[in-house]
């Protein structure tokens, strides 16, 4: 039992590690940052409207189609990457099998742009 328990100290000793490295950056970045809050820092960044207001609210829906766009591509890349690494063991079959997913993904681009889901007025 004991030597079972001495193989999880490696991990024990990262997360140690990770938790103090963590709290002294955040700790740190508070003592030492300038903290002089103003109208700009405190206004709605990247979002399009006021974060505290009520709950039902309108907004466009585009701020969707950009999030899901954004997930279609980060998944592609998050696919591209390892595939490529072992473009040279996994043959013909993984080549073609990449293609056809690709294919999708372009197929799929194509149809947003042409239905102008792209197009931000």
């Amino acid at each position: 039992m004991e030597s079972l328990l001495l193989e999880y100290l490696p991990i024990l000793i990262f997360m140690a590690i990770a938790l103090g490295l963590s709290l002294v950056m955040a700790i740190g970045s508070m003592l030492i940052a300038r903290q002089k809050p103003d109208a700009e820092k405190l206004s709605a960044y990247e979002c399009g409207f006021e974060a505290f207001e009520d709950a039902r609210i309108k907004f466009d829906v585009r701020f969707y189609l950009v999030a899901i766009l954004f997930i279609i591509f980060d998944l592609e890349v998050a696919f591209l990457f390892p595939w490529a690494i072992s473009l040279g063991t996994i043959g013909v079959f993984g080549f073609w099998s990449m293609i056809a997913f690709l294919g999708v993904l372009t197929i799929g681009f194509i149809y947003e742009w042409r239905k102008g889901a792209l197009e931000w007025e």
